[in-house]
């Protein structure tokens, strides 16, 4: 029992087989909408530069956010009657008639050999600007810009804060040469796909990333050395170390809230059993001290806590103990298996992996209620990971027989699959 979830827990990613990214962004689907999205036209933006063309359509990139929220509806390019660039030129009863309740336009200036952006947010119903913008970046920085403009829409309209500029962290595998030898790869891309760059390589396999609250750095484990081991990696300038490589199993890091601390598994004095390291005197501290396997802890958003999965209670449960030490809580008791818990950002939910009699799927626990709202109807979907603001989970499934990224809605309403042309893709993280 304890070898079967020890190999389930740690090396899961070995028994399935990593294909590789053979082009630079991911195909989004979104599967499942919500029916009460709200209609935006987000007008392509107007080009004055000595460049013929943009190299990045922020209208596009800007609809394709918005879209993938899940609780807007973009109109398509062609549907536009006009493509108005100024709050002076809109019709807004010809908006109405074809249903937009927002209207997006910009223009874009070449300016002393930088890119001056600006645009305008429109109430078509009110028939007014509601919000204005103007920023000034780097030619190469169209794409960063758009994810910022979506930001800015997204807040505007919601109140909620927006994630459409964070970035997310995955593994993959090449095969390579005649012997189809595994290159195992964690990468890191923009939260939808774009931009991806790996940040570590290894012929032995790469597992658990995880970021840091600030998102500047992600600790990982690696077997590089035949052996596991933990690095931290700035990512500014790929500087990495490692803080912990002990006999057996060194597994499953995460970043306190502040940055100072990891909890992480290790089993130097016997079964695993979760510590926190240290990170500024590298003191480690066991918080956990059982025969059972304690493992895969994550922090609450005020660091005070730490969730992890434990079998001591027969079959992997999640529990709840003190980030100082103290008496652990058991959390969940609906379903056979339990794990892979993490907070939202406002520590009001907490996403798993869920089962019973054998189907992995990904559910929500309410800490007040104590309830389980499972969001997925897979089989095999597996490490979930909040969003920034913890409206969407990003997770692994099965399609095709291949491993993907999927993301669903804390409310179940939305889903999306991210696939790429060819292979599989597993443990994401989002970042903070």
């Amino acid at each position: 029992m304890i070898l079967a979830f020890l190999r389930r827990v740690f090396l899961i990613t070995l028994a399935l087989l990593f294909s590789p990214l053979v082009r630079a962004e991911l195909t989004i689907e979104i599967t499942k909408g919500s029916e009460a999205a709200v209609p935006v036209a987000v007008v392509p933006f107007g080009w004055q530069s000595t460049q013929a063309k943009a190299s990045v359509s922020l209208s596009t990139v800007i609809s394709a956010d918005l879209a993938r929220s899940g609780l807007f509806k973009a109109l398509p390019e062609r549907d536009m009657l006009t493509k108005p660039t100024a709050a002076d030129k809109v019709n807004y009863r010809n908006w109405r008639a074809i249903g937009q309740e927002y209207l997006i336009m910009g223009l874009v200036n070449e300016l002393a050999g930088e890119y001056q952006v600006q645009f305008q947010l429109l109430d078509v119903y009110k028939g007014e600007s509601i919000l204005g913008y103007r920023l000034n970046i780097k030619k190469n920085e169209l794409r960063k810009a758009a994810h910022h403009i979506s930001d800015l829409v997204y807040e505007k309209l919601t109140g909620k804060k927006s994630d459409f500029s964070s970035r997310i962290a995955y593994i993959t595998t090449t095969k390579v040469g005649v012997n189809k030898r595994k290159l195992y790869k964690l990468l890191v891309a923009d939260a939808d796909g774009f931009n991806p760059r790996a940040i570590a390589s290894s012929w032995e396999p790469l597992m658990s990333p995880s970021w840091s609250f600030d998102g500047n750095k992600i600790v990982y484990v690696s077997f590089e050395s035949k052996r596991s081991a933990i690095y931290v990696q700035t990512l500014a300038d790929g500087k990495r170390v490692k803080v912990s490589s002990y006999k057996g199993i060194n597994g499953a890091p995460s970043f306190s809230p502040d940055g100072t601390k990891l909890a992480l598994t290790l089993s130097k004095e016997g079964s695993p059993d979760i510590f926190v390291l240290n990170l500024i005197n590298n003191k480690l501290s066991r918080l956990t001290k059982s025969y059972a396997i304690d493992t895969e802890p994550s922090w609450s958003p005020d660091g005070k806590s730490i969730v992890f999965t434990s079998n001591r209670g027969g079959k992997p449960q999640l529990y709840l103990i003190p980030s100082q030490g103290g008496r652990s809580s058991r959390l969940t008791f609906d379903g056979d298996y339990n794990a892979r818990g993490q907070f939202s950002s406002d520590g009001k939910n907490i996403v798993m992996v869920h089962a019973n009699r054998g189907d992995y799927r990904i559910a929500i626990m309410d800490m007040a209620t104590q309830t389980i709202n499972v969001l997925t109807a897979g089989k095999y979907d597996e490490s979930p990971s909040f969003s920034a603001n913890g409206d969407m989970v990003l997770y692994s499934s099965k399609k095709a027989n291949r491993s993907v990224l999927s993301a669903v809605s804390a409310d179940g309403r939305m889903q999306q699959s991210f696939t790429f042309d060819s292979g599989n893709v597993r443990e994401p993280a989002w970042s903070h």
